[in-house]
């Protein structure tokens, strides 16, 4: 059976999300979402039910007069959120089928699923079998690729592997005697903030989070989750990230990263990025992610951005975006 999420299943939905599910993070569950202010979405997202117990979710939203589903704008990742239980021919079968109906029957003329990959899941595996169930009902795919670090392979000499100019920069940092820092309290965190706000100004865009959200995920809603971490010289904030916690210290996730143009000549990117390593290793994490270095869902590679993400020894990932048309 599929049904309209409501209310009342919202600790149903949470708990398949973060403790049953093969694919799930914090970023479906509602917890999360209900950040966004009522109004901001027009939520239709889906919740599959085997009997009486939940099998599966995926949180979406309508467009343009409900012909377009997404999965949820209010995050990074949506798609189907398919419990541990049910990795199954037999059930994808009655999950597809009814959500094939059920989109026939909204009348959606497109609908667009952005999946998790494994790095950000519960399990450590990939899902092929789901994968290849959107292509039995006519999806085709789209990747962002993205960088990340493997932690429990690092060799202590991790920087000795960094490219050649990576290096040098790295080298130039550590004569201004830049230090690193947790950032735990609202000034500083503000302070990272107004950093942020500027290094976006040169891409023409703003942050996708205010100042009000990222304190509210840090005194609130994602005390555990989320954390801040900032690049000083002498007394001054020059660069900074903040970090999402994925899967109880699985990956530790740079949502933002962040420096002070003004500041370029100190190297404090390098620094910054180079901290996180050692940081998120000592704090017991097993991969490091620096994001994506697509635009436009994969429309357009940031070549320049991939390549400097490369130069700290990284491997690579590719987010899917499954997208189905009607006829």
């Amino acid at each position: 059976m599929i049904g309209l999420y409501e209310d009342k299943y919202e600790k149903a939905w949470d708990e398949l999300i973060l403790n049953k599910s093969i694919n799930g993070n914090f970023l479906q569950t509602r917890n999360f979402l209900n950040y966004h202010h009522n109004g901001k979405f027009k939520d239709h997202s889906l919740m599959f039910f085997k009997g009486e117990t939940l099998a599966a979710v995926m949180p979406a939203n309508e467009l343009k007069q409900g012909k377009i589903l997404i999965s949820h704008q209010g995050s990074t990742f949506g798609g189907l959120v398919i419990g541990a239980d049910y990795c199954t021919t037999s059930n994808y079968n009655w999950i597809f089928k009814e959500m094939m109906e059920h989109f026939k029957n909204q009348g959606y003329e497109r609908v667009e699923l952005r999946m998790p990959h494994w790095l950000y899941a519960r399990k450590d595996k990939g899902n092929e079998l789901l994968d290849f169930y959107f292509q039995l009902n006519g999806f085709i795919s789209r990747g962002e690729v993205g960088f990340y670090v493997n932690l429990t392979n690092l060799p202590e000499d991790y920087e000795s592997y960094f490219d050649s100019l990576r290096r040098r920069k790295l080298r130039k940092a550590y004569k201004y005697n830049l230090s690193f820092r947790e950032l735990t309290d609202q000034e500083s965190i503000r302070e990272f903030y107004d950093v942020l706000a500027d290094n976006m100004l040169k891409f023409d865009t703003v942050p996708l989070h205010t100042v009000d959200d990222v304190l509210d995920f840090k005194f609130c809603r994602l005390k555990n989750i989320v954390s801040f971490y900032g690049v000083y010289h002498e007394t001054d904030l020059i660069a900074g990230s903040m970090v999402f916690n994925f899967c109880d210290k699985k990956v530790f996730h740079t949502q933002y990263l962040a420096s002070r143009h003004d500041s370029l000549d100190y190297c404090p990117n390098e620094f910054l990025y180079t901290s996180l390593i050692r940081t998120a290793k000592e704090l017991g994490y097993r991969f490091l992610s620096y994001g994506t270095a697509t635009l436009e869902h994969g429309a357009i590679y940031n070549e320049s951005l991939g390549m400097y993400k490369e130069g700290f020894h990284t491997d690579t990932y590719l987010n899917r975006t499954y997208i189905y048309e009607s006829d």
